[in-house]
């Protein structure tokens, strides 16, 4: 009995396949909180303020964090399941940091060449971002790579497995909400998300370690986003 809801509960961390039972008021709330809100925040934003600014980007990025950790609660409170069940606490802490280096390297390689091929210039926003404080910049890129892992690989993943849909399914969705989510940098922004996407979720599925994840993801952004301009 207990190996069943072990496998109820993890699907991606058995061979068994996931069983569907009664899905939660809370695990509904939470995968609305996982695929969408970072979108329908950032919409909301594009709307009203369609050149970012310093107040407006310290306010997106508290109201992605409240997000946060709403999600972090519906977990713990609402759904009583340990974080292993999203993936943190799976691997030694030295592993996760090895293998966030090698997703961050496997990334770079990739995302670099689709921007290269693409003419990418980060989109028309870019200018605006540019001229952020280097602070805060590094917080954005910070909070890039733990929230959104948090959201799209470790949460969206599991929970959609959870709820008894297939594994293509499970992976297909959060890959495609990611990538789109990224529109309003243009159609390269897209394809970059979507490749960047496709590997993070390769790795996740492999090692079932989202802090790798989360090392690996902000490590690229970092590169991308605040190293050159600390040898501009």
């Amino acid at each position: 009995m207990e190996t069943n809801n072990l496998a109820a509960q993890f699907p991606f961390a058995s061979n068994q396949p996931s069983v569907p039972t009664k899905v939660s008021r809370a695990t509904w709330a939470g995968l609305a909180i996982a695929l969408f809100a970072m979108v329908a925040i950032r919409q909301v934003f594009l709307f009203f303020v369609p050149e970012t600014t310093f107040a407006s980007a310290l306010l997106k990025e508290a109201l992605i964090w409240v997000s946060a950790l709403a999600l972090i609660v519906i977990i713990r409170r609402g759904e009583h399941l340990p974080m292993r069940s999203i993936g943190l606490g799976t691997a030694r802490w030295w592993k996760s940091i090895l293998w966030g280096f090698i997703i961050a390297i496997v990334s770079a390689v990739a995302v670099g060449g689709l921007a290269y091929l693409t003419g990418y210039g980060h989109g028309p926003g870019s200018a605006a971002f540019e001229k952020l404080p280097l602070w805060l910049i590094t917080a954005i890129v910070f909070r890039a790579g733990v929230v959104e892992e948090l959201f799209y690989r470790g949460y969206a993943i599991e929970r959609l497995r959870m709820i008894g849909l297939g594994r293509f399914w499970s992976v297909a969705i959060p890959l495609v909400i990611f990538s789109l989510g990224h529109w309003s940098g243009g159609a390269a922004n897209i394809l970059i998300a979507f490749a960047a996407g496709l590997i993070l979720t390769g790795f996740y599925l492999w090692r079932r370690d989202l802090a790798a994840n989360m090392i690996g993801h902000g490590l690229v952004d970092f590169v991308a986003n605040v190293l050159p301009k600390l040898f501009s």
